[in-house]
């Protein structure tokens, strides 16, 4: 049985394209054309099962058309609209330096300084400057996803810590820390 800590979320499966099963696919980490891995993770009914890669083809820098293994008709295809892909995360490490910031999607954000600041829930990188978006309370922190600021990486227990300079945080937030 596949548990989520084994797997980070890198898409959602569209829509059937065609009549012979294939599958629209949006990515937020294009790791599975990168890493050796020759199936996907679905969420189906809140339980994580893989299915093979017969074969896919990149349409654009977050599309793809996927096929999968037993999946031969738009019918059956059409179980699988707005469903969750994930990644085996063994898979991802495998070729470190490799993988993409999403990666780090699901993680916990700790500081050496101000502690756990919450949860990685997203990634901004549609500007110059990546933004890891963590879960701070009933707010969101915007946190710079630069390297030079991480100090550990636990991928066993989904913690990332960093050293972030001082005055990024700002008062209000380190305030609701205490």
């Amino acid at each position: 049985m596949i548990k989520k800590e084994e797997v980070y979320r890198i898409g959602l499966f569209n829509k059937p394209h065609g009549i012979h099963g294939e599958l629209s696919f949006t990515f937020t980490d294009d790791i599975f054309d990168r890493a050796d891995c020759d199936h996907l993770v679905c969420l189906l009914d809140g339980i994580f099962i893989p299915f093979f890669i017969e074969e896919y083809h990149i349409r654009s820098g977050s599309t793809a058309l996927v096929k999968l293994e037993g999946i031969d008709t738009s019918e059956r295809a059409r179980m699988f609209t707005n469903i969750e892909v994930y990644f085996p995360v063994k898979y991802a490490e495998a070729k470190p330096g490799e993988q993409t910031w999403s990666f780090f999607v699901g993680f916990t954000m700790r500081d050496v300084h101000a502690g756990s600041l919450g949860e990685i829930i997203d990634v901004d990188d549609t500007t110059i400057n990546v933004l890891f978006v963590v879960k701070f309370g009933k707010e969101e922190l915007l946190v710079p996803a630069r390297e030079e600021f991480i100090v550990e990486i636990d991928r066993m227990h989904k913690v990332i810590t960093m050293d972030l300079p001082e005055g990024l945080l700002s008062p209000d937030a380190l305030d609701a820390l205490d």
